[in-house]
Parts: structure tokens; C-alpha cells; sequence
């Protein structure tokens, strides 16, 4: 249905675009406070405004929702959608670091079909980090097929965070990139055991990650342990827990508690 090598070449030129603006070579980057106080950039802009001509080109029938698009209600009539997150992890972005990527996925009917992420920055020896997956195909980065964590107990997970909360002493710390897709990556590809958010968050940040992760054999649900779904009325879900199948029961057991308080 999609042509892989348009799409592919689509996500490469929406991170040289992101490039041009980026701290880490030396370039100008103007940023601003969003109403929530969250950062966006030009770059940001530059990069959906991009992305909205060229997949459109590409699936003239798909709706689209993305992070830096105005919402507009007749994506719900739709059957297919584009999620968009133009450059998720911006605040990595804007410092000049490594942690930020494009993320791109094509939902069909709540679910997303195919899922695409691009990190120039990361490997960049070797032209970035392209990641992609279809559902029921398989997923990959760079080429090479991902199988994710398969740890079979909580104590030890390794996790993509800061710093840990005294219950979760028991885990281990591994980098956290300030983006969210990337972090769910890590799990794919077996460099994470577990991530875990407890806050309302958006579709556009986990669609195509989430299939990801799937595809490569992790278990991804809400911070409750149920479905994600997507192109949702209000395109917001409560925390995203994504780990190895086995471990998947004991994380909900573990974060249920905290996340019914902090879902109110």
C-alpha cells in the first residue's frame, strides 16, 4: 500500500530539515513556550509542514493529527490517519543533543498499520538511526530485524530514566533520551527492559514507537496494562507501559497503585 523507499526518503529529508536548525552543529534554533509551557521550535514547524505535503502526497485518503498541526475534527470520519510527531523530544533538540526523532505512523481503525522513526543524530556515522516496523511484518533498525527484551523478571529491568523512585530501587538506570519514541525504541531493540510513564500523554508520542516495540515482541499497553487506541476524540491516554512480555504482569502489578492516583 505504502511505497517503503518514498516514505524512507521522506523521513531522511525531514531530519536534514531538523538539522539545519539544530544546536549540536552550531545552527540557530528559535524556541518558544507552547500554552502548556511546553518548548517548541522553528524546526519543529518546518519539519510538519514538510511532513503534512509529502505524506498527503503519498496517501492523498489519509487524515491527519500531529503535535503541531491545529486539530481538525474531520479526521474522525476518516478510515486511515497520518501521526505525526515532527520532532519528538524537543527539548533535546533545542539543547543540542542526541535524544530527539521524527516519528511517523499510519493508523487504520484505532491501530496503527506502519510505524517510522528517524534519529539523524544517533549512530550518526551511519547516516542515523532509521527505524520502522508494519504490523504483523516485523520491525527494524537500519536494516536489521529487532527482537525485543525478553527479561523475565522485574528486579534488574534496565530503564531509560533520571532517577528512580524509592519502590523501584531494584531496577537499573540505562540512558534516557528526552524523547519519548526513542525510549520505547530501546525496548525493541533489546537495550531497555521497561518504560513506563504515569501522566496523560498524546497519540502522536507512542503511535509509531509502540508498533515498534510491538513488532520486535514487547508487550505495549496504557499505564493500566490495557489497548492503546488511536485517533481518538480527544487524542490523549493515561502513562504508556511498554516491557518484555514476560515481566509485562508484574509491571502493571507493580505501578497500578500509583497510577489510579495519578490518573484522577
Amino acid at each position: 500500500m505504502i511505497d517503503r523507499a518514498r516514505l524512507e526518503a521522506i523521513m531522511r529529508e525531514a531530519g536534514r530539515i531538523a538539522l539545519d536548525a539544530w544546536p549540536g552543529d552550531g545552527h540557530a534554533c528559535e524556541v518558544w513556550d507552547k500554552l502548556d509551557t511546553s518548548p517548541v521550535s522553528a524546526a519543529d514547524i518546518a519539519v510538519d509542514t514538510f511532513l503534512k505535503r509529502e505524506l498527503k502526497a503519498l496517501l492523498p485518503s489519509a487524515g491527519w493529527l500531529s503535535e503541531e498541526t491545529a486539530d481538525d475534527p474531520a479526521r474522525l470520519g476518516g478510515s486511515l490517519i497520518w501521526l505525526v510527531d515532527p520532532i519528538d523530544g524537543t527539548r533535546d533538540f533545542v539543547r543540542g543533543r542526541t535524544g530527539w526523532a521524527v516519528s511517523v505512523a499510519l493508523v487504520s481503525a484505532g491501530r496503527p498499520l506502519l510505524g517510522c522513526l528517524y534519529a539523524p543524530v544517533r549512530r550518526r556515522e551511519g547516516g542515523g538511526e532509521l527505524w520502522h516496523a508494519e504490523a504483523g511484518q516485523g520491525a527494524w533498525r537500519n536494516g536489521e530485524r529487532l527482537c525485543a527484551s525478553r527479561r523475565p523478571e522485574l528486579p534488574g529491568a534496565r530503564v531509560p530514566a533520571k532517577a528512580l523512585m524509592k519502590e523501584d530501587a531494584d531496577l537499573a538506570l540505562v540512558e534516557q533520551p528526552n524523547s519519548i519514541a526513542l525510549r520505547i525504541a530501546m525496548v525493541a531493540a533489546d537495550e531497555a527492559d521497561l518504560v513506563a510513564t504515569l501522566r496523560w500523554g498524546f497519540e502522536w508520542d507512542i503511535a509509531a514507537a509502540g508498533l515498534i516495540a510491538r513488532e520486535a515482541g514487547a508487550a505495549v499497553t496504557d499505564a493500566f496494562g490495557g489497548p492503546l487506541n488511536y485517533n481518538k476524540r480527544d487524542p490523549r491516554a493515561f502513562g504508556v507501559l511498554v516491557s518484555s512480555a514476560a515481566m509485562h504482569g508484574a509491571a502493571v502489578e507493580r505501578l497500578s497503585d500509583r497510577a489510579r492516583r495519578m490518573s484522577v
